[in-house]
């Protein structure tokens, strides 16, 4: 990336100590602790690694040898030798040492009624039942098993079974359209799909068998389908030979259900999960199990300091990454309790999560900064009638989180008194890579500061050659990772030049992210590198517009895009959701244009401001920004695929809006200005 740039805003100059109550008994207690442990872990790999694997999992066999690389071809093979089983590491052995009757599992569902609690023993009992069943369909070690379901416990308990019996698990997103869930199970050849009636949000149901009946017409692979009845729809079309009831299935196993666990190699595949990158082609990107479930808990310990304990909240959904690694098998390998919520943050009304973190006293809460901002909308009333005392560390996932927003969840959730662990990581890293230690590490809003211990963590400009260590200033680029690390992915299902793609541009692990490094050693995310935009040879950086945006008390939400333009390249289209009873008008697009112009420089000054109702998400709250950079090319017959978005219906609404808004623009407002006819 060009290091003629502007300064980046996200480079917020306050910073926070971290917390002196609970540090003497933190996992790891100071920045001093942390610096030795940073030294140990890349002068001795092999020994850092083995140790964390010996302390935090259990091995039916120990391995042979850490890491066998083969630098070449970029293949990294991590506790060879070694034996395992993650189902076991996340039930088994906590019976085993005294938590038989410790609360595993707290399903929250969208009723506030609907609530079931499965303890360490309960859970075992409803892994083993499905595990029998799935034995029963003729599911062996290395079969693939498709999970198309809502957030339910039987979702969890279906993973945990897949694992136990060696089978691999596809994890798909309910909200996902038809050719999303095709792909899926057709890409992974799926022998059995499991599957509810309906998924229930927002006080709607949305049928999901009847969906997947289409579907399977043209995925010969399936032979069997197993219905959970979730919402209790009448008149489900069950046809008799392929599909089957769970509650059917399960009543077959309901004495003696111990199941055992298979053995299986550290580097057999313990679930395959899709990732549509900027492309929006689906990527099925595999995780070992010896490396994987080593890393989900090494990371789960550290950035959120948990104990067995805690009772720990991911909101993500377990179709993505997140709600795999710090929703289900990280805090079940630490012997924690994990909440599992059926619903949204603002349905019925804005206090949904404060009421469960204060029913449940939850200790730690993980989400995402669009949540965060969603709720920044509504208003501080919606917290302060909650007791969140409970809480002593929160965290953020997804995308960078603007500097307002981490204050707001700083000032209003934790009191100005709690850590917030920003991480950053991938669905193909398989754990957090950059993110504080809660009670060692300084922070800084909106930066997700240092490499966690292990992680080489680098930024390198587009000729491919390492940034100068300036003496003040930062420099940003493409951000890489030069050595591996055990949650890394295993490959891509039947696609070896997809995986070789991720190593061949710069030689190591390239993230496909932008960021920036600060004099002080802190990363700070910028985006996407297609992402970035190029305005008269200057590249700019979205997220960094966007986050001055989002700081106007007008704005709940920003999304900045590039967009054609004949004089400068591209020029910038922003989309802004404002926040609940501001109104649009041509005033506040001056006063945001103001902003951006006195805040950053002319050159940053968007083109269009579109105002919208809602920006195209995934249901984890993820923006799809390449949709909306083809509505603002005027190429939204070319958006592709939809089938991740969890709310389709913005999109209409949103061509609609930017067809508007340039026929009704003025070519004045085009001119470039004097400012920015200088940069050109």
């Amino acid at each position: 990336m060009s290091q003629e740039r502007i300064t980046t805003l996200l480079t917020d100059s306050r910073s926070y100590l971290p917390p002196e109550h609970g540090r003497t008994s933190a996992w790891i207690c100071g920045p001093e602790e942390y610096d030795e442990l940073c030294r140990r872990a890349l002068e001795d790999p092999s020994d850092f690694w083995g140790a964390r694997a010996s302390q935090l999992i259990h091995w039916f066999k120990r391995w042979d040898k850490v890491l066998e690389a083969d630098d070449a071809h970029h293949k990294y093979k991590w506790f060879t030798g070694a034996k395992l089983n993650a189902s076991f590491n996340c039930i088994d052995r906590h019976l085993i040492s005294g938590r038989r009757n410790k609360a595993a599992l707290i399903w929250q569902g969208e009723k506030e009624t609907d609530v079931r609690c499965y303890t360490y023993q309960m859970l075992y009992t409803e892994v083993c039942r499905v595990a029998h069943a799935l034995s029963s369909l003729h599911i062996r070690k290395g079969d693939h098993v498709a999970l198309y379901m809502p957030m339910i416990p039987e979702l969890f308990i279906a993973m945990l079974a897949c694992a136990r019996i060696g089978a691999i698990h596809t994890a798909i997103f309910s909200g996902y359209a038809e050719g999303g869930v095709r792909s899926r199970i057709q890409g992974c050849r799926a022998r059995v799909v499991i599957t509810a009636d309906a998924a229930v949000r927002s006080g709607k149901i949305k049928p999901l068998k009847a969906n997947l009946d289409p579907i399977l017409e043209k995925c010969p692979s399936v032979g069997h389908v197993v219905v959970v009845r979730n919402a209790g729809l009448e008149n489900v079309n069950m046809q008799r030979k392929r599909d089957t009831w769970w509650h059917d299935l399960m009543d077959d196993f309901t004495l003696n259900p111990d199941f055992p666990c298979e053995p299986m190699d550290a580097n057999d595949t313990l679930f395959l999960l899709h990732t549509s990158g900027s492309t929006g082609k689906p990527t099925g990107v595999m995780h070992a199990t010896g490396g994987y479930l080593t890393y989900a808990a090494h990371t789960t310990q550290w950035c959120f300091d948990m104990r067995d304990d805690d009772v720990y909240w991911c909101t993500a959904d377990a179709g993505w990454i997140t709600g795999h690694t710090y929703g289900l098998y990280g805090p079940l390998a630490l012997g924690a309790t994990t909440i599992m919520f059926e619903g949204v943050p603002t349905w019925p009304y804005p206090d949904r999560y404060w009421r469960i973190v204060e029913n449940f006293r939850v200790n730690i809460l993980y989400t995402a900064p669009t949540v965060i901002r969603s709720l920044m909308r509504m208003n501080e009333a919606w917290t302060e009638r909650y007791d969140l005392r409970s809480l002593r560390i929160l965290g953020t996932v997804g995308e960078p989180i603007n500097p307002e927003a981490w204050r707001w969840f700083y000032e209003h959730i934790g009191n100005e008194e709690l850590p917030i662990v920003d991480t950053w990581w991938q669905t193909e890293t398989g754990g957090a890579m950059i993110a504080p230690i809660p009670y060692a590490t300084k922070l800084k809003p909106g930066s997700a500061t240092k490499p966690l211990p292990g992680i080489d963590a680098a930024i390198i400009g587009s000729a491919g050659r390492d940034g100068d260590e300036a003496e003040e200033g930062a420099k940003a680029g493409h951000l890489v990772i030069r050595r591996p690390w055990p949650g890394m992915m295993q490959g891509v299902y039947c696609d070896e030049e997809k995986y070789q793609s991720y190593f061949s541009r710069f030689g190591c692990y390239s993230s496909g992210d932008a960021a920036e490094v600060d004099s002080d050693g802190y990363f700070w995310i910028l985006g996407r590198v297609d992402d970035s935009i190029n305005v008269s040879g200057h590249r700019l950086s979205t997220a960094e517009i966007e986050a001055v945006l989002a700081a106007c008390p007008e704005v709940g939400e920003a999304a900045v895009v590039p967009m054609p333009h004949a004089l400068k390249g591209e020029g910038i289209y922003a989309y802004v959701v404002t926040r609940d009873e501001v109104p649009w008008s041509s005033s506040l697009r001056v006063k945001l244009r103001d902003t951006v112009r006195r805040d950053i420089g002319a050159l940053a000054t968007p083109e269009y401001i579109q105002f919208v109702e809602a920006m195209p998400k995934t249901t984890s709250g993820k923006v799809i920004r390449r949709m909306l950079r083809k509505i603002a090319g005027d190429s939204h017959e070319e958006i592709g695929d939809t089938t991740s978005l969890a709310n389709p219906e913005a999109l209409a609404a949103i061509i609609a809006g930017h067809n508007n808004l340039v026929a009704g623009r003025h070519e004045t407002e085009n001119a470039p200005d004097e400012e920015e006819s200088s940069t050109i």
